[in-house]
Parts: C-alpha cells; sequence; structure tokens
C-alpha cells in the first residue's frame, strides 16, 4: 500500500503551514520587537477576546491551545513587564481574570505589522484574487469549527 498522499490532506497542510510559518514568525519577532510567538498569541488573543473584563486563565489557555500552567507562567512574565494585569475573578475567587494594559498595545501593533510583511511574503505567489479566496475559504472552514464546537 501506497504512503498517504500527506500534501493533499487538509489538516496535514494546515497544521504544517501552521508551523513554518509560526517559526518563521518566531524567529523574526524575537530579533525584531523581542518578543515570542507564545508572548503575541497572548497579547492577540487578549485583544480579541478580552475586552475591558478581561478573560480567564483557563479560557486563554483553550483559546491558546496551551496548559494552564504554560499560560499562567507566560502571564507571570508579561505582568512583570506591565503588558498584562491579572485579577481575581468575581465568579471564582480561585480564577484569575487577564487583561490587556496600554503598555502591550504598541508592541502588539508592531507584531501585527510584522505578521502582515510575513504573509505578504509568503502569499507572494498568489495574485490578488488568489489570496482573497484564500482566506476567505479558510475563514469559512474557521466558522464552520466553531459553530461545530459551540464556540461561535
Amino acid at each position: 500500500m501506497p504512503p498517504p498522499d500527506l500534501l493533499h490532506r487538509f489538516d496535514y497542510l494546515v497544521h504544517d503551514i501552521a508551523r513554518l510559518s509560526g517559526r518563521g514568525f518566531d524567529r523574526l519577532a524575537r530579533e525584531q520587537l523581542g518578543l515570542s510567538r507564545a508572548q503575541v498569541r497572548l497579547l492577540g488573543a487578549l485583544d480579541l477576546y478580552g475586552g475591558r473584563e478581561g478573560v480567564t486563565q483557563n479560557a486563554l489557555a483553550e483559546v491558546l491551545d496551551m496548559t494552564p500552567m504554560a499560560v499562567a507562567a507566560l502571564c507571570a512574565r508579561m505582568e512583570s513587564a506591565g503588558w498584562i494585569s491579572r485579577v481575581e475573578c468575581l465568579e471564582d475567587r480561585r480564577a484569575k481574570r487577564v487583561r490587556l494594559e496600554r503598555a502591550a498595545r504598541a508592541p502588539l501593533a508592531k507584531a501585527l505589522k510584522l505578521a502582515d510583511r510575513l504573509q505578504t511574503e509568503v502569499l507572494a505567489d498568489l495574485s490578488a484574487t488568489e489570496r482573497t479566496q484564500l482566506i476567505g475559504l479558510l475563514q469559512k472552514v474557521h466558522g464552520r469549527l466553531q459553530r461545530a464546537r459551540g464556540d461561535a
């Protein structure tokens, strides 16, 4: 039986593209911004999901696909840098809510610009129409997966 053609499998391609792109972003972000990919992802998740009230560390762990302990350690480092704050959750005193601080806005904006430059480079072989189609199709798949999990 021939080996599976992984380059024609959706899950393999999406995962490997994310892995390769993530490594490239991590290297550039560390060199140019002094931030790791994990730090940028945490800031981005807080910006996207946190609002004024913030989000619990457990919810962050779910969104970032990290263990709660790893998120707690990452939050401790970022809190000491003044980029986030953690406060006691009123609904559950054992939980902490994490909020994005104003000091994180500029580093996050720089990281997003870096990500935009990397995306332009990665998608350079696609026409503008193909890029739009690709992003649109991925958004449809993303939405379907969120609805299937009840994350919508």
